[in-house]
């Protein structure tokens, strides 16, 4: 006990109540089920989360992102339109401050929209011509209303073109890594102060490894509902909820990929921390579960555009929860797509789950240096 005592209070805060109000003292008032230790270690997580500033700090930054992803667009694509027109029809437009590129006919003024030299013509009619978005300045700036035509209506805004790929992608590649290195650290610092010993001689091992999962899952799946919310709200805000038809389908298939998949990754990580016994160790064991994550939030990043590469990432494990809901939000995916590709993430987490426990029985106990895949996974065999 004066092990315990003596230890920083960071790697205390981690750990179960032990041993009066943790699982040894439900084992000294009859048999503790795997489920109920589990359901006492992810409480004690929880509550511990709960009270951290990294982890409060980590939520309002995720919400501050939602809201400017969604409130910035309509910002931001405002300011003057650029029109062209013939010179008979530019002094009206001049006078209102537009700037103005005049064209020899009305076929020239359409062209120079659909080649997006200009956000908006002025032709015979008189009407406007724009791409995808009614040009109010232009209207405004004309005597009477005029008739406008929109030659692309289903054009994404620019400006949430760019942003909604990136915070899918930079919400689950922030949320995974954030929660999957506290889940490894807490795995280490039980084994660095020997509590494991004591908890693995009062509830399964399994049930510790359960009880991490659960916690770091319920934290992360609060924090994505809290950031959907957050998008919801600053859309029906920033733009009247114009972007809420297209996003909002994208925001609801999101949840149900994000949590698979972090249940895919929590698992490595957890099966990463069991194999070391140091903090500094960490590093060298969880590179390629950083790498996993890391190359498919770049490649959704910079592949957004292009269709064949986000069809494929779509049904790939570890890119799947951020391609597959953004090709809802562009439209491009059929309604069959997200069922298919979440059933392969749920075979693969499944997977990866019973793996990493394999891994993570098979290397807890083992507190004499770090500890190949390989030893783990012949232990947990031997053992068995």
């Amino acid at each position: 006990m004066n092990t315990v005592q003596s230890e920083p209070r960071g790697a205390r805060a981690a750990l179960p109540t032990v041993p009066a109000a943790g699982p040894q003292a439900e084992a000294e008032k009859g048999p503790v089920t795997t489920v109920q230790a589990a359901r006492l270690v992810a409480a004690r997580e929880i509550r511990v989360k709960l009270r951290d500033k990294t982890f409060l700090f980590s939520t309002l930054l995720f919400l501050l992102i939602a809201a400017a992803a969604t409130v910035l667009p309509p910002l931001l694509s405002g300011g003057p339109s650029t029109v062209a027109a013939t010179e008979q029809s530019a002094g009206p437009l001049r006078a209102a401050g537009l700037e103005v590129r005049t064209v020899p006919d009305d076929r020239a003024a359409e062209q120079a929209v659909r080649d997006d030299e200009v956000d908006a013509a002025v032709v015979s009619g008189p009407a406007v011509l724009a791409l995808d978005e009614v040009p109010d300045d232009v209207v405004a700036a004309l005597s009477t209303r005029p008739q406008v035509r929109l030659l692309n209506p289903d054009a994404l805004n620019p400006v949430a073109a760019f942003l909604v790929p990136f915070v899918f992608a930079f919400i689950f590649y922030i949320t995974s890594q954030v929660f999957g290195v506290q889940i490894a650290q807490s795995v280490i610092e039980e084994k660095q102060t020997r509590i494991v010993e004591i908890l693995a001689a009062a509830v399964p091992v399994r049930a510790l490894l359960a009880g991490k999962m659960v916690a770091g899952t319920v934290l992360a799946l609060g924090q994505i509902v809290l950031v959907a919310l957050v998008a919801v709200a600053g859309m029906v805000f920033g733009d009247g909820g114009g972007l809420l038809p297209l996003l909002g389908p994208a925001i609801g298939w999101f949840v149900p990929f994000f949590l698979v998949g972090f249940v895919l990754v929590a698992a490595m990580w957890a099966a990463a921390g069991a194999l070391v016994n140091r903090q500094e160790d960490l590093t060298g064991v969880s590179t390629p579960v950083q790498l996993v994550v890391m190359l498919p939030f770049f490649a959704v990043i910079f592949l957004n555009d292009n269709a064949t590469a986000m069809r494929i990432l779509s049904y790939l494990p570890f890119s799947a929860p951020t391609a597959m809901p953004l090709r809802l939000f562009t439209g491009d995916a059929p309604v069959w797509e997200p069922v298919v590709a979440l059933l392969l993430l749920l075979v693969a987490a499944g997977a990866f789950l019973l793996a990493g426990a394999r891994v993570y029985e098979g290397a807890l106990l083992r507190t004499n240096g770090r500890i190949s895949i390989r030893t783990a996974w012949r232990t947990r065999e031997s053992v068995s």
